[in-house]
């Protein structure tokens, strides 16, 4: 770098590696090796490439950067702290400790500076990929002939672990295909794992798999300063492909007995051990949290370039927008995500005289929704024509090609939610995927992250239940449902007929502090009049009285979700003849979590005789009847055959409804 000198670098480089030596040993947990060994290229970028501002941390152009082996913190931690970030010294001394900013793992809306949650290894990776995916796109979008608004780089730490978990495989497959190019991945290839050296598991030739997936593929020293700064430059000329530089490196570096050592991994070094690396590397081995005033003076010196870059942008953006309204008005309707008021009332209707699959029906919505939503882009792991997904006289997301809405994540769930979570926090879209129910599985991970990063990703899980029939039990969710209701944080809506699912959609729009997961059928369902029946946007309370034939109080109450609430509307007809019956639609459980106890309390009645219809297992339905209940659930892996005999055979017709209903009451 031309404004600051090896010795410079070096300094500090290896003032990173005592931060993180003490950060560790004050907790006496973590993994002081990792950033011992990326201190030397984590400090080259962040003092000459990275361009960020630790004074305005939202700036939309910065550069993103994502440390994927998120258990080495202390590097990204003392990083932030040395750039001007709202991160004390004593908050790195609070290292692990609770309540404190400086947790064992980065967290995204935690550390000021921290671009998402890391930890499990591999989603870093696809988060990041997703982040490179929403500037191509947004720059083809936003970009003129005259000024870039957007136009920035994804750089990503990865380690071995990282590229041993499946979901790296799936994301920078992806990513070589997009021609990603302005993605660049450090790879710490240290050789090294908790339980010892790589080689006990893997032999995998990283240079030869990356160049199949179409990466400019470089390979440096981890140490050699000029080699790291030849090696940014070189990715950053490339035009057509997404670059990974392979650094080899020594983990715990500078440390006289752990340096190479799985043992420098995951545990601190030990107190002598810390003062004789400091003694190593030219650090006062009785000073912790040592920084010396050159290392400060070198980032405030390139905090007050950044600062400035910063403000020439926000200048510039101010004219952009008075020379461009159309486009400035975009820009607010994407990066705030804004939808019209009168949204609900712009979704398509459904005749009652025709039944529809709900799949189907949220694909109208779709189409509805992207007329109105210019924000809204999403995609399938290669099942949109099964999953009703494409998003019509839209343009496919391809290599070179960025202008279009509709994502092919290919086969690659675990993938498809991380890359969405990227996306989402990167920001400037409102992202959904979709996939058949049973995969959710596959998915869990990114939604489990997307849950504690609050980041308002919508699933689309058709195929929802045994109904899907032929397909057989590898293909019919039975526990998926109970599965995804006990992440906190994650709203999950089974809605009950085509008009539900759309106020379905638009409740998963109004969500912005979690994903939302919207199930839907394979078959068709009746359309509920609502001209007679309470409207549809009643899914809102999570429940809510659809049909009971008299005023009075109760005498059963039937609860459904889903594809069963017109099986137990037909049912409960049959069962009123000389008896008050009620049925409950029961879409969500987490929004009517979130009414208040009265309102519960008046729509499933817990002294009232309840049976709970759902064709999933029972987990979890219990705390919301009394004692005086029984459930119609299905306890067993399901059946491969037609749905019709499927349906008779675990009991969901209106017959077994009528007759458990009877047994109940008796």
């Amino acid at each position: 770098m031309k404004d600051t000198a090896p010795t410079d670098i070096a300094l500090t480089a290896n003032t990173i590696r005592g931060l993180a030596m003490d950060g560790v040993q004050a907790a006496n947990s973590g993994h002081p090796g990792m950033p011992m060994g990326m201190a030397d290229v984590a400090s080259v970028l962040f003092l000459g490439y990275l361009n960020h501002c630790s004074t305005n941390p939202k700036w939309i152009n910065r550069d993103r950067f994502v440390l994927s082996a998120g258990h080495g913190s202390m590097l990204l931690y003392s990083l932030l702290h040395l750039s001007g970030y709202d991160l004390s010294l004593d908050d790195l001394r609070l290292f692990r400790q609770l309540d404190s900013k400086t947790p064992g793992h980065p967290e995204v809306g935690h550390t000021p500076g921290v671009e998402t949650t890391t930890g499990p290894l591999g989603q870093g990776c696809a988060n990041a990929v997703g982040m490179a995916l929403a500037e191509r796109m947004l720059a083809e979008r936003f970009n003129t002939t005259a000024w870039n608004p957007i136009n920035h780089y994804t750089y990503v730490i990865c380690g071995d672990g990282d590229l041993m978990e499946g979901i790296s495989h799936e994301a920078l497959s992806l990513a070589g295909h997009l021609q990603l190019n302005k993605l660049i991945l450090f790879y710490d290839s240290n050789r090294i794992t908790i339980e010892g050296s790589a080689n006990l598991s893997c032999s995998d030739n990283p240079k030869k798999r990356f160049q199949a997936y179409n990466w400019n593929v470089l390979e440096i020293d981890a140490h050699n300063l000029e080699s790291i700064e030849k090696a940014i430059r070189k990715a950053k000329r490339e035009k057509t492909r997404p670059t990974v530089i392979i650094c080899h490196s020594h983990i715990g570096k500078g440390s006289p007995k752990m340096v190479d050592s799985h043992e420098s991994h995951g545990a601190p070094l030990g107190v002598e051990e810390v003062k004789a690396s400091k003694r190593n590397l030219g650090l006062p081995e009785d000073q912790t949290f040592y920084v010396p005033e050159r290392v400060r003076e070198l980032f405030a010196a390139r905090s007050k370039k950044l600062h400035r870059k910063t403000a020439k942008w926000e200048k510039q953006f101010k004219q952009y927008c008075e020379a461009n309204p159309d486009k400035a008005s975009l820009w607010q309707t994407c990066f705030e995500d804004r939808f019209p008021a009168d949204l609900a009332d712009r979704l398509p209707k459904f005749d009652p005289a025709k039944a529809v699959a709900t799949r189907s029906a949220s694909g109208k919505v779709i189409q509805a929704l992207a007329q109105a939503l210019p924000q809204l882009v999403g995609g399938s792991a290669d099942l949109a024509p099964s999953t009703k997904t494409l998003i019509d006289n839209a343009a496919s997301i391809a290599p070179g090609s960025f202008a279009g809405r509709n994502l092919h994540f290919g086969i690659r769930e675990h993938a498809m939610g991380a890359i969405m979570n990227g996306m989402a926090l990167h920001g400037g879209f409102r992202v959904f995927g979709a996939t058949f129910f049973v995969f959710s599985d596959y998915c869990r991970p990114a939604i489990r992250l997307a849950a504690i990063m609050k980041v308002p990703v919508i699933y689309v899980f058709t195929h929802d239940s045994f109904y899907v029939g032929e397909d057989g039990p590898t293909h019919q969710p039975v526990e998926h449902a109970a599965a995804l209701r006990c992440i906190p944080n994650v709203t999950v809506l089974r809605p009950s007929d085509p008009t539900e699912t759309a106020a379905a959609w638009i409740a998963a729009l109004k969500n912005k502090t979690g994903p939302t997961a919207i199930l839907l059928t394979r078959q068709n369902l009746d359309v509920i009049d609502r001209t007679v029946y309470p409207p549809a946007a009643s899914l809102e309370k999570g429940a809510y009285i659809l049909w009971q034939n008299s005023g009075s109080a109760p005498d059963l109450t039937l609860v459904a979700s889903g594809s069963e609430v017109g099986l137990c509307l037909k049912a409960a007809r049959e069962l009123a003849t000389n008896r008050c019956v009620r049925v409950v639609s029961m879409p969500s459980w987490e929004l009517f979590d979130a009414q208040d106890s009265s309102y519960r309390a008046s729509v499933i009645p817990v002294e009232c005789p309840t049976l709970v219809v759902e064709a999933g297992v029972s987990m979890g339905w219990s705390r919301y009847v009394g004692k005086n209940s029984a459930f119609m659930t299905v306890e067993t892996f399901g059946s491969s055959g037609p749905y019709k005999a499927l349906e008779k055979k675990y009991g969901f017709t209106v017959e077994a409804v009528v007759a458990n209903a009877l047994k109940l009451l008796r």
